[in-house]
């Protein structure tokens, strides 16, 4: 048996079949692994991408044999399988982003003073944005990405990361809370400064 002769075929009939044919599974690679690799692009940057990716199917292919037939459907499984990997990097890099902006933008030379400031204006979003991720609790944030960034409805969250669709809700609902309090709080400094300055 081929591939290709998978393509009628939902998840979990190629993940049962895999488990006769390891071959197979290279069917669900195929289906799912450019939007896990967004995922994790989104979570921790281009760099460790391409890792977690290959980490992650290689546990999913580990653990084909405990996924669930019942559902037709393995990307959440991936999705969860991938959220665990990026949570054990987060404090590493959250730590890196505190230092990063703690040590201030790079020192800049006064004749390259206009390219300078549009490029600190075009990244002090994402520097803003980074920081307000960094302040929510790890469980909030996973909900929040798979949520905002992947498309994932509340179902697909829950069965990801394990948990009940009311706790999906109860989590997404502090992030937004507290990402949009931390940009508002943002907002207000930036025009603290402004008047000070004007």
């Amino acid at each position: 048996m081929t591939p290709g002769d998978t393509e009628a075929d939902d998840d979990a009939s190629v993940i049962a079949r895999s488990r006769q044919e390891p071959s197979l599974f290279a069917v669900i690679f195929d289906r799912h692994a450019r939007h896990i690799h967004r995922y994790v692009v989104r979570r921790l940057g281009p760099t460790a991408a391409d890792d977690v990716l290959a980490d992650t199917f290689l546990i999913a292919f580990g653990k084909r044999a405990k996924f669930d037939l019942s559902r037709p459907d393995a990307r959440p499984w991936l999705y969860g399988i991938a959220t665990n990997l990026v949570s054990r990097q987060w404090r590493a890099e959250v730590r890196e982003l505190k230092l990063r902006l703690a040590a201030g933008p790079p020192a800049v030379d006064d004749g390259h003073a206009d390219r300078v400031a549009d490029r600190v204006s075009a990244q002090a979003l994402g520097a803003d944005l980074d920081r307000a991720l960094a302040a929510l609790r790890p469980r909030e944030r996973d909900v929040l990405l798979l949520v905002a960034a992947e498309g994932l409805g509340y179902q697909e969250v829950a069965e990801a990361l394990g948990i009940p669709v009311g706790t999906v809700k109860s989590r997404l609902s502090r992030a937004r809370t507290r990402v949009r309090a931390e940009l508002g709080a943002l907002d207000l400094d930036l025009a603290k400064e402004t008047s000070r300055h004007g």
